[in-house]
């Protein structure tokens, strides 16, 4: 019969490549604009302002790109972390731009989750990851943030406590300032946020 001529595919050539379906590793420069498309869109909405420009993410994916960590479903960025080292007790200003190499704090700048996969629970699950993975860092001794106060209930549940009201305002807005212990150092500081 016909068929018997026709010469066997193997089942690897009918497959489509694939990219693992689910993956969490550091960002760099070129996940930039991917990174503010699902940053603009998350925070635009709420609150008019994005906590970092375009700019300033491929600034701090170019020099600080280990305090970074995308999650990508098939390829796809779905939720994102960017932080930076900042070398004081509390935030200013200047930690919205600034990097500081021998801070002892990570701060994170921003978390955010694609809208479509949002409700999902990426959001604490990334955040979980990320202060695991800062543990391994030998210098890090906290993790801060600041946010607004509806987003208070969201850091609290993960382990952040309130510091208070934040020196840091973005327009008319006003944020509270959060700290998580990171643990594993050779000594521990009894209230170290």
């Amino acid at each position: 019969s016909p068929s018997d001529s026709l010469p066997s595919v193997s089942p690897g050539i009918q497959r489509r490549h694939t990219l693992p379906a689910s993956e969490v590793r550091p960002l760099n420069a070129q996940d930039a604009v991917s990174v503010f498309e699902i940053e603009r869109e998350a925070f635009i909405s709420v609150s008019g302002e994005c906590p970092l420009h375009l700019d300033e993410v491929r600034h701090f994916l170019t020099l600080c790109p280990e305090f970074s960590m995308g999650w990508f479903e098939e390829g796809r960025l779905v939720a994102f972390i960017i932080g930076s080292l900042w070398d004081r007790d509390r935030l200013a200003t200047e930690a919205l731009t600034l990097h500081k190499p021998r801070g002892s704090n990570a701060h994170i700048h921003v978390l955010a989750v694609h809208r479509t996969f949002r409700q999902q629970g990426k959001g604490p699950i990334l955040m979980w990851r990320y202060l695991q993975y800062l543990r391994c860092l030998p210098n890090v001794r906290r993790a801060v943030l600041m946010c607004e106060d509806f987003l208070v209930p969201f850091y609290r549940k993960m382990g952040f406590k309130v510091l208070g009201r934040c020196a840091v305002t973005v327009g008319a807005l006003t944020f509270t300032e959060m700290c998580y212990p990171i643990s594993g150092h050779a000594y521990m500081r009894r209230n170290s946020c």
